[in-house]
Parts: structure tokens; C-alpha cells; sequence
């Protein structure tokens, strides 16, 4: 039986295009910072997750139109998020202590800047715009 959070190199491809298509979306409707900001929706803001659920100093995995996403809270009330889909093959990173790591081929991110720590990835994840209201997080 395999691991329901194992995924295929053809899944990891598969959302490795979609992030792509996702983040030049967002640079071409959201303005031309050239951040590589993925956080656009032209429904507005969309609820991505609850402040209390972010630890601070930690990270947790959420997701923005279907696509994954991780959110950090670096400092009590300030929050960072970022595209999970590493930069080096299209892997789903996940939150690990306090680092992003990619499971297939090792890469490691800052969960406060996306920079690539450890290779093979070399650029950093695509950033996420977030803000929050309240007690909520909110992206777009």
C-alpha cells in the first residue's frame, strides 16, 4: 500500500506546471514587480488560514485556489507565506523544525524569506501575499 502523501514523479511534474502557470498568472494580472508574487485572486481576499493555528516561529501547510501553499509567522501578529512547490523539480515542500525541506531531492528554504538554503534548488519559492484581519489570514 503506498503513502497517501507520496507522490509520483508525474504528480510532482503535474503541479510543478500548475505552480508555474499560477505564479506567471499572478505576475501578469497582479502588477509588474517581477516579485513572482502568486498571491493574486481577482475574487479578492480568500481565507487561507487562522492566526492561532500558526504557531510563531513555526510554519504550517495551507493551500490558495487549490494550489499549496506554507505560511510562517516569524514574530507574533507578522506572517509569510510561500508557493510549496519547490523551485528545482516541481516537489511539494513541506515545513520541517525551521526549514522548509523538499522531500525528493533534498533542497532546503528559510520559512521567513523562501531563499534556497540547501540545493539543488537555487531560486527561492514564490511568494505569497498575506495579510491579516483579525484573526484570520488571508491571501489575495
Amino acid at each position: 500500500m503506498t503513502n497517501p502523501t507520496d507522490i509520483s514523479r508525474r504528480t510532482a511534474l503535474l503541479l510543478g506546471t500548475a505552480g508555474t502557470a499560477v505564479a506567471l498568472v499572478g505576475c501578469t494580472t497582479g502588477g509588474t514587480d517581477g516579485t513572482g508574487d502568486s498571491g493574486t485572486s481577482d475574487n479578492g481576499p480568500v481565507e487561507v488560514a487562522k492566526l492561532a493555528d500558526i504557531p510563531v516561529g513555526g510554519s504550517i501547510e495551507a493551500s490558495l485556489d487549490g494550489k499549496p501553499i506554507l505560511i510562517s509567522q516569524p514574530t507574533a501578529g507578522t506572517v509569510v507565506a510561500f508557493s510549496a512547490i519547490c523551485t528545482h523539480q516541481g516537489c511539494v515542500v513541506k515545513p520541517v523544525k525551521d526549514e522548509f525541506d523538499c522531500p525528493c531531492h533534498g533542497s532546503k528554504f528559510d520559512p521567513t524569506t523562501g531563499a534556497a538554503l540547501a540545493g539543488p534548488a537555487t531560486t527561492p519559492l514564490a511568494s505569497v501575499t498575506v495579510t491579516i484581519t483579525g484573526d484570520t489570514v488571508t491571501a489575495g
